[in-house]
């Protein structure tokens, strides 16, 4: 047993960003959490950097009236290949001439990082705000460049196209498979199986992606359930990227504020107030994790029959849960013995037999305080 290091302690999260993980990862573990990290998508590079390069050189010579910078991670790899073809001060030279409009506050970081200063930026941070502002303003005879945000995103350059913009996409990266399918999907698995207290995501495509693999695996509905009932925290960075959930009526965690430091505080908030996973016992408060429990502070790491047996015990509140009831719950298991097995694995995990009573002829109890409720 260890000492609780943070308020998500026990807690076990998975994170399915690619790009930027390591600073989602770093503050998690900071908070006690144990991170599985699964990205679901990689950021590829173009396959051809002369490809991107003959986009710049036609940029440069023949100079957009507008430029839409769709992320920092693309705008700035924009930069960073026109430098190492010894076409940067062109470049620069070129956009500072252009109206430059950013999707978000990311995006606007990036092009004041390189220079220059934007003329617009989304409030929402949507491509879609983007167009409706350039149609407002009109785009009749306009030369428009797209940096791309690692999809084609037709639906954009078409909607610009058809207000009568000349449109001209440019792709810097693009979304790749996840770098190991088999990470995902032992992720899913334990988010089916309730075994991971919440699931982050920091884009769409990584959201829609992961949705994917568990329906190519067989576990989609599984999956769904588990983020529908709120067994699995579901938490996204955005309105966008909650997206894909959306469309099937799922209703993600999603800040106030559309940023990583704000979802991992609405994350941990979320987390640590869970009410319906937490109890005042005889030995101190007593919280149930994905794949722990949390005893007066020290960690308890419990294995899935143990952990179910306590959940159950837990969501009684103190009253007697019938042998039964707790087979119901027992993973595999066939008949009572296996719940009195089980109940005897529990008590030796936490350290503290007493803390699940045995009531004669009926079942097992928490010992909890006179006033003990659920808190």
């Amino acid at each position: 047993m260890t000492t609780r290091p943070g308020p998500l302690s026990g807690c076990t999260i998975a994170i399915t960003a690619h790009r930027r993980a390591e600073d989602l990862i770093a503050s998690f573990e900071r908070r006690g959490a144990k991170v599985l990290h699964a990205p679901t998508l990689q950021i590829v590079p173009v396959a051809d950097d002369h490809a991107l390069i003959e986009a710049t050189r036609r940029v440069i010579a023949n100079p957009p009236d507008d430029v839409v910078v769709t992320t920092a991670v693309g705008f700035r790899g924009w930069i960073e290949a026109a430098d190492t073809a010894g076409l940067a001060a062109d470049l620069l030279g070129t956009l500072e001439q252009s109206r430059i409009l950013a999707r978000g506050p990311k995006a606007r970081g990036a092009i004041r990082a390189a220079g220059l200063v934007e003329h617009w930026s989304a409030r929402s941070e949507t491509t879609a705000e983007v167009v409706e502002w350039l149609r407002t303003q009109g785009v009749v005879g306009r030369k428009i460049v797209v940096q791309l945000h690692g999809l084609s995103d037709p639906a954009l350059q078409e909607a610009l196209r058809s207000a009568g913009g000349s449109v001209r996409g440019l792709e810097v990266y693009r979304w790749g498979p996840a770098p190991d399918a088999a990470v995902v999907e032992r992720m899913i698995s334990q988010v089916c199986a309730g075994t991971v207290d919440a699931v982050v995501h920091t884009s769409a495509p990584g959201a829609q992606a992961m949705l994917d693999a568990a329906a190519l695996n067989g576990q989609y509905d599984d999956l769904t359930s588990a983020l529908r009932t709120g067994r699995v925290l579901n938490a996204c960075v955005g309105p966008v990227t909650a997206g894909p959930f959306g469309a099937l009526g799922l209703d993600p965690l999603v800040p106030d504020r559309y940023r990583l430091g704000a979802l991992i505080r609405i994350v941990t908030d979320r987390l640590t107030d869970d009410n319906a996973r937490s109890i005042e016992t005889a030995f101190g408060q007593l919280v149930i994790r994905g794949g722990a429990a949390v005893l007066d502070g020290v960690v308890l790491p419990l294995g899935p029959g143990p952990r179910a047996v306590l959940a159950a015990l837990v969501a009684a509140g103190g009253d007697v849960v019938s042998r039964p009831e707790l087979l119901a719950v027992l993973p595999g298991a066939e008949d009572v013995h296996a719940v009195e097995v089980t109940v005897n694995r529990l008590r030796t995990a936490v350290g503290r037999p007493e803390l699940v009573r045995t009531v004669v002829r009926r079942g097992y109890r928490l010992a909890v305080e006179p006033a003990g409720v659920p808190t």
